[in-house]
């Protein structure tokens, strides 16, 4: 499943779909602009809310936090010695599962994996769109919008490290 997002979509307080590689609109950014925190809603076509994104408050390090349900799914963090490339650990909820991206997070160019296995790549790549880049998602038991949760986060601390945000 390959899903296309806009580069910048992490815009707070604008409102953005997520296409499938066919056309048809399968999520909608809902930025939440005004608020103390980065925030937004990742919401499917029918407006009911999947995913919620925001930065954790009073970490010592830049962390998101991706909430389903109003309770936690993945806390994300920079992996602290990665000299060479961009390189993030997510953290899921049940505190033994731990998901690995690494690759050129600012170049959109870079892969989602779990113990090794590869869960999704993001790449610029396979766009004809300017501004926007792809979210494929290898496996089918994957859970698409944790990782395209998971590809915005990673972006949005790269570009807030760098000083762009």
């Amino acid at each position: 499943m390959r899903f296309l997002v806009r580069d910048r979509l992490l815009g707070f307080g604008d409102d953005y779909w997520i296409e499938d590689d066919q056309g048809r609109r399968v999520f909608l950014v809902d930025g939440k602009a005004m608020r103390l925190r980065d925030t937004f809603e990742l919401k499917d076509t029918q407006g009911n809310v999947v995913i919620d994104i925001h930065q954790k408050m009073f970490a010592l390090r830049d962390t998101m936090v991706i909430e389903r349900g109003g309770g936690p799914l993945a806390t994300i963090r920079r992996k602290r010695l990665s000299l060479l490339r961009n390189h993030y650990r997510v953290a899921l909820a049940d505190g033994s599962t731990e998901l690995d991206v690494s690759g050129k997070i600012l170049d959109r160019e870079f892969a989602i994996e779990y113990d090794g296995e590869l869960l999704a790549v993001v790449s610029r790549r396979w766009m004809h769109i300017r501004d926007t880049y792809g979210v494929d998602v290898v496996r089918d038991d994957a859970d698409p919008a944790l990782l395209i949760a998971v590809a915005v986060c990673v972006i949005h601390l790269a570009e807030k490290e760098r000083g762009e945000d």
